[in-house]
Order: C-alpha cells, then sequence, then structure tokens
C-alpha cells in the first residue's frame, strides 16, 4: 500500500507527445503546479480580448519570473516567438492538453456537509472542464435532498452510482473515522484519481492518484510565515 504525503504535488505527469507520437519526458510536479497558474493568467487575457502576451506580462501576472514561465513551458512543447511572444488561445489549449484537461472528467463528491455542498455548488468547476455529477451522504435525513441541481445519493449505493453515472473522479469530503473504508470502495469501483479533504492520512494502491488537502496544515504553515514576518529582523 501507498502512504499518501502531505506535498500533494509529489506526482509527475506525461507531456504532449511529439510530433511523431512518441511520450514526452514527465512534468516536474513543481511545474505542474505553476502550469495552472498559467492557464488562470491566460483564460483572463481571453476573457479580456488578448490575443498575444508577452513572457514577461505572463510571468507577473502568474507570479513568478520569466525564466521560470520559460523553462515550464518548454516541457510542453511551446516557446514562444522572439518579439512577438505567446498566441494566448493557442497556449491555453496546449497548456490544458499537457494538464489532461480535455478529457471528460466527471466528479462525485462523498459528504453532503457543509464543504460538500459548497464544492457541489462551486460554478468554476465546469468552465475547468469538471462534471459534478453525484454526491453523497450516510444520513438519512440529508439522502434525497437536492444540492444545487443534483439530489444526494446514500452511499450505500456508491458503487451503483459512479458505475451509473461514469464518475472517474471522487473528492471525499468525509470525518477522518469513515474516509479509509469509503476510499477503499471508491477504489475499489475503478476509481483512480481521488481528492480527499478528510484529516487523515489514506492508504491506497499503487496506481491511484490520491491528493490531500489539509486546510489546517495550511494554517499552520500562514501562521508559521506571520509569526517571522513579526519577528524583528526576520521576512516571510
Amino acid at each position: 500500500m501507498r502512504v499518501t504525503s502531505l506535498d500533494s504535488t509529489s506526482q509527475p505527469v506525461p507531456g504532449i507527445p511529439d510530433a511523431a507520437g512518441a511520450p514526452a519526458k514527465q512534468i516536474p510536479p513543481a511545474a505542474v503546479a505553476r502550469l495552472t497558474l498559467y492557464l488562470r493568467a491566460l483564460n483572463t487575457l481571453l476573457a479580456e480580448g488578448v490575443e498575444r502576451v508577452s513572457s514577461d506580462s505572463l510571468a507577473e501576472a502568474s507570479g513568478v519570473s520569466s525564466s521560470t514561465l520559460r523553462k515550464d513551458l518548454s516541457h510542453v512543447g511551446s516557446y514562444g516567438t522572439r518579439g512577438v511572444g505567446y498566441e494566448v488561445q493557442y497556449l491555453s489549449r496546449h497548456i490544458a492538453a499537457a494538464l489532461g484537461l480535455t478529457h471528460d472528467w466527471k466528479v462525485a463528491i462523498v459528504g453532503a456537509g457543509n464543504l460538500g455542498k459548497a464544492l457541489a455548488r462551486y460554478g468554476g468547476f465546469e468552465s475547468r472542464g469538471f462534471d459534478v455529477v453525484a454526491i453523497f451522504d450516510a444520513d438519512q435525513m440529508v439522502v434525497g435532498n437536492e444540492v444545487g441541481w443534483l439530489r444526494v445519493s446514500d452511499v450505500a449505493d456508491l458503487e451503483t452510482v459512479l458505475h451509473r453515472t461514469g464518475a472517474n473522479m471522487v473528492v471525499l469530503a468525509l470525518p477522518a473515522a469513515v474516509a479509509q473504508g469509503i476510499c477503499d470502495r471508491v477504489v475499489a469501483a475503478g476509481v483512480h484519481s481521488v481528492l480527499s479533504f478528510a484529516p487523515v492520512m489514506l492508504q491506497v494502491p499503487e496506481g491511484v492518484n490520491l491528493r490531500k488537502v489539509d486546510m489546517a496544515t495550511e494554517l499552520q504553515i500562514l501562521a508559521y510565515h506571520a509569526q517571522r514576518a513579526q519577528a524583528p529582523g526576520q521576512t516571510a
């Protein structure tokens, strides 16, 4: 069994195959995280009607250096044109393809508490290529209620609903005590991409991609940097 670490970006991802169809080198995890920033900035530029952008401008909008941006984009085979920059729409599509966002991603949420309901109602998923197709809970007072356009399914029917909806990603918004058992059922049902908000380290088999979001840990990291910023002679 593989145990997840708090570094949820530890898994490199493949790049885009070259013109001959040969697999590209894997993209370093840190670069993958930054590619999502570039894509967000590019989509903002698209919405504003911008057709081309320089590496300096895109780097500034993404909060990175120009050299870092150029190196990251080289992993997806995009180098831009000197003096001209990048074509915004083309680069946006290219990064989206590298991140796998051109696939059909169907997301199921397990846990219809405050967090699960907020995630189910979030309108930003669809615009980024993710279709929330199901939400589950074990509380019979909650099962059958509507959350957005979805109706809460009984977690007892987890496997049946996952297969019926074609869900290929699952979000766990669950208490620690039940998260591992539900995760095991999700994996056994054939879903190999799991995002967990549960405050516990989960174990998954090799070949299953598990990302962990621990908001308490993130707040602790913020607290560390805040106290350093407040200490005399220290910077965050």
